[in-house]
């Protein structure tokens, strides 16, 4: 039996690995923290790690791909995206108004997330401009606070499931700032993932350039353009080595399978630019999964 190393019960990250792993059998291994993701399958504690690595709203979670690039040394074996749909919990009679409806002026913190609490910006400008905002490990653990500090005037923002794990009520749903709001996962660790299949396969690599000068991103970008190769996203990234310094994170719709990407990544290496590939791995939208 896999065992698959993700965030608490009732994040988004929970609900995202059961729509990839519907179906099977699975031992989950629930860490509060991504760090501790990352380690439980480097360490061999789990077969895989769940891990976010971008959002429609707040963009790419760095500190994960930071994670990927200088912490661990874990393959991308697939990638999925997932709504994150995101609501405001709590205890309905701690913040009942004269009409019995939520009144959200009441409440004088509101705690989840970081990237959770960015995509609903505006409505907590919006509704609860006076509670403080203060960041947790995840969703899921923002819920259990409010759980255990009844009485307190804190609100957590996280999933439907994690309000009903610990019992507690919706105040608001659906409080994110735009309806097409989805995160991108990525399954990451030694063995390749075959338990479903895509017609789109993607690879991601990193390239360090040899020098900073002139036109040096253009020529590794034309060994790409003139084979005709789409790549659908690309991101600078510090080397951590010395101000000024970076490696470009892109990700590459095609598979090294082929014999047009392994000529492209060859060409690059010959002008002197270091490449290391991260994985080349199925894609699967929402649509497929479902």
């Amino acid at each position: 039996m896999k065992t698959i190393a993700l965030l608490p019960a009732g994040s988004v990250s929970d609900e995202a690995a059961k729509q990839l792993f519907a179906g099977e059998t699975l031992n989950w291994k629930h860490h509060r923290l991504i760090s501790d993701v990352f380690l439980s399958t480097v360490n061999g504690i789990s077969d895989y790690s769940v891990i976010p690595m971008e959002n429609t709203i707040d963009g790419s979670v760095s500190l994960h791909l930071d994670w990927l690039v200088h912490e661990v040394d874990l393959p991308m074996q697939a990638e999925w995206v997932y709504p994150s749909i995101q609501n405001l919990i709590g205890r309905r009679e701690e913040f009942s108004g004269q009409s019995g409806e939520p009144d959200l002026t009441t409440i004088k913190k509101v705690i989840s997330h970081p990237v959770a609490m960015a995509q609903c910006t505006q409505f907590l400008r919006e509704h609860m401009p006076q509670a403080e905002k203060e960041h947790v490990g995840s969703t899921a653990e923002a819920v259990r606070i409010v759980r255990d500090h009844a009485g307190e005037g804190i609100a957590a923002i996280g999933t439907r499931s994690a309000a009903a794990n610990n019992g507690l009520d919706l105040l608001a749903t659906e409080v994110t700032d735009h309806d097409n709001n989805y995160t991108r996962f990525m399954l990451v660790g030694a063995e390749p993932y075959t338990a479903r299949q895509s017609d789109r396969v993607k690879t991601s690599i990193l390239i360090t350039l040899p020098e900073d000068y002139p036109g040096a991103l253009h020529q590794v970008l034309s060994a790409f353009a003139w084979r005709r190769i789409n790549l659908t996203r690309i991101e600078s990234r510090p080397t951590k080595k010395k101000l000024g310094s970076y490696y470009f994170y892109i990700e590459i719709e095609m598979s090294l399978d082929t014999v047009l990407l392994p000529a492209a990544l060859q060409e690059i290496e010959a002008i002197g630019c270091q490449i290391r590939i991260l994985g080349c791995y199925p894609s699967f939208t929402y649509e497929q999964l479902l």
